[in-house]
């Protein structure tokens, strides 16, 4: 129940208040240095001060705001990092940050919109907490009260029970306050909620804060702050206009006219609260200012009108056309009750034919305001198509040409490699046919080079068919960590005395794959430039790491041939690529008695990006 703290409550508690009384001392430090600092920029600027003031403070803004998404992701919601227009060193630079939206949001947010939010959420946490250990603790501190106050009987049972009762819903009050932070901050940081990662939101994600899966058209924060903006000074110009005009008491014009303006910022993110709230503060204002209507416009005055009908563009833009349509005939049914709930005996001549073109004039304006904001969100979601149709073309045109490249490339090896390597295979498997000469030594020989050649060939064929293909490289048949073992016995069969030391190891195709590439390419550099030297192959894990090592010795100085086999130079380069891009990494280079050493730790669970 909502009254009584269950574990999971308890448990946010101390998230919720580190999230609300740290934002207030971070948001009066931020106005206490942002507002002076623009003040004195937009003075000074002209004389051209001020031009160089304001990047220092959009670039300080900037600061608090990064301090705030680390504020929100320490609560548990996981904001990603505001996209900032780059910049370059020197003035230029320095300069450019006054052309980033961006960063005068961030000055907008931290100096203004962030003040009395915290302000706010701090005090009436404050209020609550003090209200709930007042009540539990009367019956101790009621004492210093003067006897005619502590003596009331009850007294003291009353206000333990107020006590008790403000205790059991503090941490549901701490939680929403702390929610309202959220749901305000989080959109005009810039930017995009990712998700829940922590305990205090124990669960799924809540509907109320933006997500980057919305359709478009979806609001933004500047167009948050601009209808923010625009119910801002309705309010301003309908409260006194209210109370003075049509004689209405001050509070109610007050409460009555901000419920009018909190519509449209309320029906940005929830139609139906915007639906509603413009509804009831409709039939309010009506029924306040209805003693005055003989001597003002009514049913609808104008400031009442002009936040029904932004509201109602409000409704048109950001969600499906039935709420709109809906709210719109909610003005109308309440324009067409109050025409019949009139009397018209008790109308002066003319007053009546005012009403009725009042009402007139609400339907056709605001059913005008609703045709163009079905327009804009036409227009915006045909623009949205448009783009996302252009960036699928590009990237179907970017996919294309790599297709094409992939298929020269593919053609050329075809054309080149794989025909040599086929007529190395003929050759050495057809060498005991051809030449009737050869000892047993020999023919062995050739039938070993003719099975590297075709295996080489099937590489070959495998590597041409993922050049031709789009498909990824987990759907390829592939070598492995499991075909180790054949490569060292295929190396053998040329008389290289090789030890290999291979533990049993699960890994994913891609490091399987590399770490295989590895072995290879150490083996052949071993082959190539150290003849008769003994080579050493060890596979291993540790500590969830692929460690895998080839280690030569010199070539025997008896070697007849000594000159070594020419190579390009790459195959190590490629190596380094491969396990660099899996997270891992490589050492190379001569051992003191004059061999060579190739060692690679690879991660079998790829670390997740910080």
């Amino acid at each position: 129940m909502f009254l009584v703290p269950d574990r999971r409550s308890l448990r946010r508690l101390g998230p919720d208040l580190a999230l609300l009384f740290t934002g207030l001392p971070l948001t009066l430090l931020a106005a206490a240095l942002l507002l002076p600092l623009a003040a004195i920029s937009a003075a000074l600027a002209i004389l051209w001060v001020g031009v160089l003031l304001f990047p220092l403070t959009l670039t300080l803004s900037s600061a608090f705001a990064r301090w705030d998404r680390i504020r929100l992701r320490r609560w548990g919601l996981e904001v990603s990092e505001a996209r900032y227009r780059p910049t370059e060193p020197g003035a230029r630079g320095h300069l450019r940050r006054l052309g980033d939206p961006r960063r005068w949001l961030d000055l907008v947010l931290e100096g203004l919109v962030a003040l009395p939010i915290r302000v706010l959420t701090a005090t009436a946490t404050l209020a609550w907490a003090l209200g709930a250990l007042a009540g539990l603790g009367y019956a101790f501190w009621g004492r210093l009260l003067p006897p005619q106050v502590w003596e009331v009987p009850g007294q003291w049972a009353l206000a333990l029970v107020a006590g008790l009762l403000l205790a059991l819903t503090l941490p549901a009050v701490v939680h929403l306050l702390a929610r309202f932070d959220a749901v305000v901050t989080a959109p005009l940081l810039g930017g995009e909620v990712t998700g829940p990662r922590c305990p205090a939101w124990s669960g799924s994600m809540p509907a109320d804060l933006p997500t980057s899966s919305e359709p478009v058209p979806r609001e933004t924060a500047w167009s948050r702050m601009t209808i923010a903006f625009l119910a801002f000074v309705l309010v301003v110009v309908a409260w006194p206009v209210t109370a003075v005009v049509y004689d209405v008491h001050p509070a109610v014009a007050m409460v009555v006219t901000t419920a009018a303006g909190a519509s449209a910022v309320a029906g940005a993110r929830w139609p139906w609260a915007g639906l509603s709230l413009s509804a009831v503060a409709a039939l309010a204002m009506m029924l306040a200012t209805a003693p005055a209507h003989q001597a003002a416009p009514w049913p609808w005055p104008v400031t009442a009108l002009l936040a029904h009908c932004l509201t109602l563009a409000v409704l048109a833009v950001f969600h499906r056309w039935y709420w709109v349509l809906s709210a719109w005939s909610a003005g109308a049914v309440l324009t067409l009750v109050s025409l019949l709930v009139t009397d018209p005996s008790e109308m002066p001549d003319g007053t009546l034919r005012a009403v009725m073109t009042n009402g007139v004039v609400l339907v056709a304006i605001s059913g005008g305001v609703v045709l163009l904001g079905l327009t804009a969100r036409q227009w915006i979601l045909v623009r949205g198509q448009v783009e996302r149709a252009r960036t699928v073309s590009a990237e179907e045109m970017r996919r294309r040409r790599e297709l094409e490249e992939r298929g020269r490339i593919a053609r050329e090896l075809h054309d080149v490699v794989a025909h040599s390597m086929s007529v190395i295979t003929v050759q050495a498997g057809t060498a005991r046919f051809r030449l009737q000469h050869l000892d047993e030594a020999t023919v062995s020989e050739f039938e070993d080079i003719a099975a590297s050649s075709r295996q080489s060939l099937g590489e070959m064929r495998a590597l041409l068919a993922i050049l031709r293909t789009e498909d990824s490289l987990d759907e390829m048949p592939m070598q492995g960590l499991d075909d180790v073992e054949d490569l060292v016995a295929s190396s053998r069969s040329t008389g290289a005395r090789i030890t290999a030391e291979l533990e049993e190891v699960q890994a994913p195709p891609t490091v399987g794959l590399t770490g295989y590439r590895a072995v290879q390419e150490a083996l052949s550099n071993a082959l190539r430039h150290a003849r008769g030297a003994e080579i050493e192959v060890r596979v291993r894990v540790r500590d969830s790491t692929l460690v895998i090592s080839v280690l030569n010795g010199p070539p025997p100085a008896s070697d007849p041939l000594q000159d070594p086999i020419p190579g390009a130079g790459l195959g190590l380069a490629g190596t380094r690529e491969r396990v660099r891009a899996l997270g891992g990494s490589v050492e190379s280079g001569p051992t003191p008695d004059g061999g060579f050493a190739l060692r690679v730790r690879i991660p079998l669970a790829r670390p997740l990006p910080g």
